[in-house]
């Protein structure tokens, strides 16, 4: 059971791994499948994967897989497999981009003033760029409808809804603006903490 586990943790990093073009928000659409096809993680848990990858130092990918592999890893062995399944996770993510780099770094030199090979490059942008702006709308339905199966007026947290628009206007405020990135990360965990008591 566990051997059938990190073989399927190491097989469907590999692949989001290979195919997450775009950075780490790239990533979810991916999890969010895994998510529907296994018991690892729910989807829930999927935005607290998100909110503590984006929080902790390091690429949002890697720290969503090992968080992914940890869950998946502890659920089918306990604690030791949850590392090991963490580490067959993260490896597994990073191992396309290591293999691919390897592979082009000479022949890319060759190539890069390949008009062929610029708009290829610059057709994936509006790809990516679209599948980053569906997670956005995504966790902003999972983050003001916490509870809801189905969109709906009534389904929006009162709390969230507020804290968003504060968030929102301080944002664009400018010696708030000017404020270090760590400062917002320790603010809305402070929020987050008042708000769920």
């Amino acid at each position: 059971m566990i051997l059938k586990t990190f073989a399927l943790l190491a097989y469907e990093f590999f692949k989001t791994g290979l195919f997450a073009i775009g950075g780490g928000l790239a990533t979810v659409p991916f999890l969010r499948e895994i998510a529907s096809r296994y018991t690892w993680f729910t989807l829930d848990m999927l935005s607290d994967m998100i909110a503590v990858s984006e929080s902790t130092p390091g690429a949002i990918g890697i720290n969503m897989a090992t968080y992914a592999g940890f869950s998946a890893g502890f659920g089918a062995g306990g604690l030791a497999a949850g590392i090991l399944g963490g580490v067959i996770a993260t490896l597994s993510l990073a191992a396309p981009s290591i293999i691919i780099i390897l592979m082009l770094s000479n022949v890319y030199q060759k190539f890069k003033s390949n008009p062929h090979v610029a708009n290829a490059f610059y057709s994936i942008r509006p790809a990516v760029t679209g599948m980053i702006a569906a997670v956005a709308v995504t966790l902003i339905i999972a983050a003001l409808m916490p509870n809801a199966s189905a969109l709906s007026l009534d389904a929006v947290s009162v709390k969230a809804a507020i804290l968003f628009v504060i968030m929102i206007i301080a944002m664009n405020i400018k010696p708030i603006k000017k404020l270090h990135p760590i400062f917002f990360i320790v603010f809305a965990g402070i929020c987050g903490a008042v708000f769920s008591m």
